[in-house]
């Protein structure tokens, strides 16, 4: 089975073709990275028009390197949420009159649900149930998997995301959009025990990022002088440790306590180097199996939607021309 997934949920604006809910026959994201980056985040209308600009040429670009036609499409998943509502409309707008037109089933995905899914895109995938962290710039959860369509919320952030507290001190220290790349990039130089940034809430399962930015302000201000460029790795080093420490912390921990061995790790923050490093070598000490996906495959894409629209469709849920964008949509209520 053929399914062309459409993502539209904040700022790119993604289509793949998926065989079978296995094997990507394309994928195409156009970022808007660099539009955005002088404003140091992502600005919801100017996102939602620049999706309406691109969507039409990537949908028929993934189709062209799928080598397949809009009559060979079996199915359309879309995200229908959560996200920027204007960037969702665009796309479940478009995938709607697609379906409609071609006369073939349409189903609106939970954006956080194809992170998951995401995972199953690669060759080693684990079987449910299993630990999910789903970490990016507006989420960070952490999910009992059952099943698809069967989430239970075990910790969530109580304020910033992970990605978010990223492009947040990436902002403070002023050193360019996305933060998440700079920070990692500039890391890789520095020494993270230079400064002792502070971990939150390490009693529970939930998550607060908002102190430690209000840290990083402290500790700028309270400087005699200006933050010299070769200081900067070891700021940034020792402010990305302080967010994986208690991200790896907390994960571990829900495996241990729902006596669950696999760990999945999935999101836009998952591409992090650091984080990656620390999951792997804590599974080798701990013996439990991690499954990260490739980094292509932890940002926003269209063919993890893909993935979970095959799933829903083989089981014959389909979703009515009328459904709408959601900008709000727990995983653990699906």
């Amino acid at each position: 089975m053929l399914i062309l997934g459409i993502e539209t949920s904040c700022d790119e604006t993604a289509a793949a073709v998926v065989e079978d809910g296995r094997r990507i026959r394309s994928s195409i994201i156009a970022s808007q990275a660099e539009l955005h980056s002088k404003y140091g985040g992502v600005v919801p209308e100017i996102a939602s028009r620049k999706h309406m600009e691109t969507i039409m040429p990537v949908v028929c670009e993934a189709l062209d390197e799928a080598n397949v036609t809009l009559r060979d499409i079996e199915g359309i998943a879309v995200t229908r949420g959560p996200g920027l509502v204007g960037s969702l409309l665009v796309g479940l707008s478009f995938a709607k009159a697609m379906a409609f037109a071609l006369d073939i089933p349409c189903i609106g995905v939970n954006h956080l649900e194809g992170h998951v899914a995401a995972v199953f895109l690669s060759d080693n995938y684990p079987e449910f149930p299993f630990i999910a962290l789903v970490v990016s710039g507006g989420h960070t959860n952490i999910y009992l998997a059952k099943a698809f369509q069967n989430f239970i919320s075990l910790g969530q952030t109580r304020d910033d995301a992970a990605g978010e507290a990223f492009d947040k001190a990436a902002k403070l220290l002023n050193i360019g959009y996305p933060g998440g790349v700079v920070i990692e990039s500039l890391a890789k130089k520095g020494n993270r025990e230079v400064i002792k940034f502070p971990r939150a809430m390490r009693e529970s399962m939930d998550f607060s990022f908002s102190g430690l930015k209000t840290s990083l302000l402290v500790y700028i201000k309270k400087r005699i002088h200006p933050i010299a460029d070769d200081e900067l790795p070891d700021i940034t080093a020792s402010y990305q440790e302080a967010i994986v420490d208690v991200l790896v912390e907390k994960t571990i921990r829900a495996s241990e306590q729902n006596a669950v061995s696999r760990i999945v790790v999935c999101g836009g923050v998952a591409a992090n180097s650091r984080l990656r490093e620390r999951f792997i070598e804590e599974s080798r000490l701990r013996g439990f199996d991690v499954f990260i996906p490739p980094r292509v495959l932890c940002t926003d894409n269209a063919a993890m939607i893909a993935v979970v629209g095959d799933s829903l469709l083989r089981r014959g849920i389909k979703d009515s021309l009328d459904m709408n964008a959601v900008s709000r949509w727990p995983l653990d209520s699906l």
